[in-house]
């Protein structure tokens, strides 16, 4: 089968507009149809990335074809003879690691969101010229891809391959004067490659990335063969004033930054941003195992035209969640303290949903595509995160595998040998009966319970296990994120809900006081007690009051103004915080030094 051909030409930096060609030799007799992905694999939602094409045409031998649009995400042109070229114009200025983006600074795109596919050649070879823009402001940029150089020089633009439609849209491109350092880890060369205004310590980046890629490497490698999945890999990171967000590809990950993100030159200490970020890296990384080759069987092969229904996305997003963190600690990045810390703070994120007595994280897998990227005012009473919760389910699977001799070390390690190294999908019920293979007896009850089912998890009696001590207080306001024992006075009683600078309610919580006073999101805050409402006056009465008290509260709901009556409650302790037991056993602490690693 002829090669698929591809042009891609920033042609218009300025109203942010790719030009794409995509060319087929040998067009279908009847009229060939072209249909453009409407999700990206990592990101579970319809996207419907049709929606930015500006316009589309086609010409064979120089002269014009008939095309015309006949779905949402397909167009087909007229029979010819061939070679037929379908162009479109993509409006790019999305800044996600999800789509494309072009402006005078830089260019990006996911290919899932430019390149057409043909259909009936998704298994074409593919190559992909990739074009310098021709305005001034680009002269400098250059290209950072992992896609294969087919004549194109390191860095620079022109041809690359790919085997086929599948691989061509897992590795996205970077187009600008990006900054760019280099590691080795797992035999493998790691290129960075960071884009944006940002002065940052590459050195000490460097070598932080390199622990962490080569402690991951050597997880599933294990004793015989601690090698990465991958010859080259590749960091492409933007940095911007705000923003956060990271997206995984084969031997690449794309991640969205804030400046302060970055290690600043001159300063040892490991901020809490700076965690952040080795924390989003160490994910994204981590995904290069668990989800890119290690799949649920309803992502093989990925059908990018509609949703892929799976229950395992606990697994494959929680597990990386708790590994992505644990393996910084591993690494001797951060610190035993440190990690318990940011345990601390899942463990309290957790606590303060009350939805995660509603959805499981099976079911929060499964309606990924209609919930988790849509969340609204009532998420949080509604359902629960199979990231965080999933990641509290990983650990207490391992401290569970590991009273019983194993770990979710050793679970890893199977899964990828039985399915990241052959590509067979992972089945719907695949992972409880390799977990209690592992553990020699039935651990069906465990995920009955915490992963189809809503019960709490047991984590103060598996943390008592290793050692450790689960602690829990009520969160002294918006910016506690737990994991500290906290400081000055305690809250006595909460509203039970979430607001803003403005007073204006964003959640209110199931079984709380707001809730049973008749208050709802939306809702604005005029007057308590008579006196203009204040988030000082909000913080004085958690701190004073004391649960039975009754509080006037005027509110408006939308352009109406009411009174109802608040009925103060307790503070709920759902702030979690970590510390080493000082009188845990010697087999508790042999099993927690096995586990801290």
């Amino acid at each position: 089968m002829n090669p698929t051909r591809y042009r891609i030409v920033p042609r218009d930096v300025n109203a942010h507009l790719f030009e794409v060609d995509c060319t087929v030799d040998d067009p279908a007799a009847s009229g060939q149809r072209f249909v453009l992905p409407s999700w990206t694999p990592g990101s579970y939602l319809i996207r419907e990335f049709a929606r930015h094409v500006v316009a589309a045409r086609a010409t064979s031998g120089g002269l014009p074809v008939a095309i015309a649009k006949v779905s949402k995400d397909t167009w087909l042109a007229a029979p010819c003879a061939g070679p037929l070229t379908v162009t479109l114009d993509v409006y790019a200025y999305d800044l996600s690691v999800r789509t494309a983006y072009l402006d005078a600074t830089r260019g990006y795109f996911n290919g899932t969101s430019v390149f057409l596919c043909p259909e009936g050649r998704a298994h074409a070879p593919c190559t992909v010229e990739i074009v310098a823009p021709r305005d001034p402001s680009a002269a400098r940029w250059r290209v950072a891809t992992t896609l294969s150089r087919e004549g194109a020089a390191p860095w620079g633009f022109g041809l690359y391959g790919a085997r086929d439609y599948d691989e061509l849209v897992d590795h996205p491109v970077e187009m600008s004067d990006f900054a760019h350092f280099a590691f080795d880890a797992g035999g493998a060369t790691h290129d960075v490659v960071v884009s944006g205004r940002a002065t940052f310590d590459a050195p000490r980046l460097a070598r932080d990335l390199a622990r962490v890629c080569q402690w991951q490497c050597d997880l599933f490698g294990g004793a015989t063969e601690s090698r990465a999945p991958f010859d080259r890999y590749l960091f492409q990171v933007t940095a911007v004033g705000s923003g956060y967000g990271g997206l995984e590809h084969r031997a690449s990950t794309s991640l969205l930054c804030s400046r302060r993100d970055l290690p600043v030159p001159g300063v040892d200490r490991l901020g809490d941003d700076y965690r952040g970020f080795l924390g989003l890296a160490s994910h994204e990384y981590f995904h290069s195992w668990n989800v890119k080759r290690i799949r649920p069987a309803a992502f093989v092969p990925y059908d990018l035209a509609r949703e892929g229904y799976t229950r395992q996305l606990w697994a494959f997003e929680g597990i990386t969640s708790y590994y992505d963190d644990l393996a910084l600690l591993r690494s001797g990045v951060i610190d035993a303290e440190s990690y318990l810390e940011l345990l601390g703070r899942t463990a309290s994120a957790v606590l303060r949903t009350p939805g995660r007595r509603v959805q499981s994280v099976a079911d929060a897998s499964f309606d990924a595509w209609i919930k988790y990227y849509r969340p609204d005012e009532n998420t949080p009473n509604a359902g629960v995160s199979y990231y965080a919760k999933g990641a509290l389910v990983a650990l207490a699977l391992d401290l569970t595998l590991r009273r019983d001799g194993s770990s979710l070390d050793a679970l890893m390690r199977e899964l990828w040998r039985r399915h990241g190294e052959t590509g067979v999908g992972v089945p719907e019920d695949g992972i409880a009966p390799l977990a209690s293979a592992l553990a020699g007896r039935d651990l069906s009850g465990f995920f009955a319970a915490f992963v189809d089912g809503t019960d709490e998890l047991p984590l103060a009696e598996l943390f008592r296990s290793i050692g450790v001590t689960l602690a829990l207080r009520p969160s002294q306001g918006p910016k506690d994120r737990g994991g500290t024992r906290g400081s000055g006075e305690a809250p006595r009683t909460a509203l039970g809900a979430t607001w803003s600078a403005e007073l204006k309610l964003q959640h209110v919580f199931a079984g709380g006081a707001a809730q049973a006073a008749g208050l709802a999101a939306g809702d604005t805050l005029v007057a308590l007690d008579g006196l203009k409402a204040s988030a000082d006056q909000l913080d004085a009465y958690a701190r004073d009051r004391r649960p039975g008290d009754r509080v006037a509260v005027h509110a408006f709901r939308r352009d109406e103004l009411f009174e109802t009556t608040v009925e103060l409650l307790p503070a709920p302790q759902n702030t979690a915080w970590l510390a080493f037991d000082a009188e845990a056993t010697p087999d508790a602490i042999a099993r927690r030094e096995s586990w801290l690693g």
